[in-house]
């Protein structure tokens, strides 16, 4: 009788080698803290919607079944977060972002991005940081479905910034000609964001600060 098990998405392992792995100013820890600034907030998955738009040759948008129906892949990372602690050995699961990519089309103007989340949240990536095998829409961890405190239903996922960059609850990629400061980066946090540069701050640019529940 053939099997009822569904086989195994392919897995990207990008973990960092041994002796690099702990970014500088970093603490390990087996626990994975919940931070978020304001309240989780409440997500439909029957009226979510996903955006692609911008500087791309094919904008469109996705129910949340046309994005479960997409292909799979596994990414084994770490997580860093700007908060000084690290957490090995995580196995997410979702939707490559370069599937995404494809999808779009990107114009030849496009080099950045602008991710949006809810509540109303956003972040900058230049295209270069986006464009990876590892980064995924995530939709599970270790197994399991991601919970709302950790970015369920989907988070972007993308393992080699500082954790503030896969935002939880996210809705769209927006694609951009420049650098364009997203919510945190507005209010002080580096436009990028590398652990093993230890790129936690910026300056905060006091015409653009905006105060409120994000994460």
């Amino acid at each position: 009788m053939p099997s009822s098990e569904q086989p195994s998405p392919p897995r990207v392992d990008v973990r960092t080698p041994a002796d690099t792995r702990l970014p500088p100013g970093q603490i390990r820890t087996e626990k994975w803290p919940v931070l978020h600034y304001g309240n989780v907030p409440p997500v439909r998955t029957d009226a979510w919607r996903f955006r692609v738009r911008g500087l791309v040759e094919h904008p469109f948008q996705l129910t949340w079944d046309e994005l479960l129906a997409l292909p799979r892949q596994e990414t084994l990372c770490d997580m860093h977060c700007v908060t000084h602690w690290s957490r090995y050995d995580n196995v997410f699961e979702g939707i490559p972002v370069r599937a995404i990519l494809a999808r779009a089309r990107l114009r030849p103007e496009a080099s950045h991005v602008m991710v949006h989340a809810d509540p109303d949240y956003t972040t900058n990536l230049p295209l270069e940081d986006l464009d990876r095998d590892a980064n995924l829409l995530a939709l599970r961890f270790n197994g399991e479905p991601l919970t709302p405190e950790h970015g369920g239903p989907v988070r972007l996922l993308v393992p080699h910034l500082y954790l503030w960059k896969s935002a939880k609850w996210v809705t769209g990629l927006e694609f951009l000609p420049d650098d364009e400061p997203g919510f945190w980066e507005q209010n002080g946090y580096h436009m990028r964001g590398d652990p093993w540069e230890e790129e936690r701050y910026g300056r905060p640019d006091p015409a653009r600060m905006r105060r409120g529940p994000r994460s």
